[in-house]
């Protein structure tokens, strides 16, 4: 039996009307080509399902044709309404600003990352993916960080993007107020905490340790 990840990604695009965002495309491309490397079957889903826009910022001229070729998978995505904890193995969330805007309010979301944490299934999130943990609670109502060792985009990056004041709350700053122990690195190194079935990484430059962490517990 081949392992099922569920890849959540965002479809927000604006952060302002002049700023466009959504995903990061390399973290979503290196974490679907790791799975798949290793003959996972990947469902890619979405708040809305449909199109999952990619942030312009993340396809620069060097980018590698391997992470191109992962674009087509963000075109048709699954509601996350019509899938369940259940049919997979681990939850996957990749960054991009996008996900700081419709992650965390999101009842669905918040749902399935309490299912697949309860049921001892691998939660992991890189970058700005963890802005989807700052509503989860567990069964007892107490967030899901709380008490974890945790690491997300940090502030300090945030204010180097020149996008903090655009956020609708900082990454770090908000994991730390749910009582998490977040943990990090300098900026743009990789770095990344597991803390039991929570794998959470900083920033673009962890997506393939996270992913990699995510095959070894998954093995």
């Amino acid at each position: 039996m081949s392992k099922k990840v569920l890849m959540v990604v965002t479809n927000h695009e604006k952060i302002t009307d002049e700023q466009p965002t959504g995903i990061w495309l390399s973290e979503f491309g290196e974490a679907y080509n790791e799975f798949k490397q290793h003959g996972y079957e990947v469902t890619v889903a979405s708040p809305q399902g449909g199109q999952a826009p990619v942030d312009p910022g993340s396809v620069s001229e060097d980018e590698p044709q391997e992470i191109l070729d992962t674009k087509p998978h963000l075109e048709n995505t699954t509601p996350i309404a019509s899938v369940e904890a259940e049919e997979f193995d681990a939850i996957f969330l990749p960054g991009g600003h996008g996900t700081m805007f419709d992650f965390p309010d999101n009842e669905k979301l918040q749902k399935l990352l309490r299912n697949f944490y309860e049921a001892d299934k691998i939660v992991a999130a890189v970058c700005h993916g963890p802005a989807g943990l700052v509503g989860a609670t567990r069964a007892n109502g107490e967030p899901l960080v709380k008490g974890k060792r945790v690491n997300a985009f940090t502030d300090a990056e945030e204010v180097e993007t020149t996008l903090d004041k655009h956020m609708p709350f900082l990454l770090e700053s908000k994991l730390n107020e749910l009582g998490a122990t977040f943990v990090s690195g300098p900026n743009w190194s990789t770095h990344y905490e597991i803390d039991g079935n929570l794998i959470t990484g900083q920033n673009p430059q962890s997506t393939e340790a996270v992913a990699k962490e995510v095959v070894k517990q998954l093995s």
